[in-house]
């Protein structure tokens, strides 16, 4: 059988092959082979133990199957993303789904690192978190404030009639109190930048 590839990331190519997700990490013709072949390795072997890490954790994340030097055999869960639901269907109570799914990230000290509704999954009533590239290990309130940051602003320009509602319900399920409040000053931190010193 074929593989159908679905996407073309900056790092990686993802293909769908024999009801698996084939993620391989692809080579980058600007770095010196030796570095690119270890920085590859490193990064595959490093996403394989985060989804794992948090798979014990309970959070839903595609079942690693395999993993080579480069390559990733992940479950295949689909390929309804929140963006593509959202701009069908404008249900912001699925944000309810996503918080609960993001805190149990968090407590697991593990930061996504691209927190955006094309990195998650609606299959059947689970949601999914996805690609994990450039997640890491954190117990830094501050890391934790910057992913909700990202998502935040991924839902005011992707989303923005009913980015307030979506981020409402968010807030209300998201239980890491400390994290919100963090929250406020990256964002305090953030316009002060756009605006400059005054």
């Amino acid at each position: 059988m074929p593989k159908q590839q679905l996407a073309h990331g900056a790092e990686a190519l993802l293909f769908r092959s024999e009801g698996k997700i084939i993620k391989e990490r692809i080579s980058k013709g600007y770095r010196i082979p030796e570095l690119d072949e270890k920085l590859r390795k490193d990064r595959t072997k490093a996403e394989a133990r985060i989804l794992q890490n948090l798979s014990r954790n309970n959070v839903n994340v595609p079942r690693v199957l395999k993993a080579s030097e480069t390559v990733l055999e992940l479950e295949d869960i689909g390929t309804n993303s929140i963006r593509d639901y959202l701009d069908k269907s404008s249900d912001a109570s699925v944000f309810g789904k996503i918080a609960e799914q993001v805190e149990l990230m968090h407590r697991a000290k593990i930061t996504h690192g691209d927190l955006t509704t094309s990195n998650m999954i609606l299959s059947g009533d689970k949601l999914y978190l996805i690609d994990f590239g450039l997640s890491e290990h954190t117990d830094r309130v501050e890391d934790k404030a910057v992913d909700l940051h990202l998502l935040k602003e991924c839902l005011k320009s992707k989303h923005f009639p009913i980015w307030e509602s979506c981020w409402h319900t968010f807030e209300k399920s998201y239980g890491l109190k400390e994290v919100l409040e963090r929250l406020k000053i990256v964002e305090r931190r953030g316009r002060y930048k756009e605006k400059g010193p005054v």
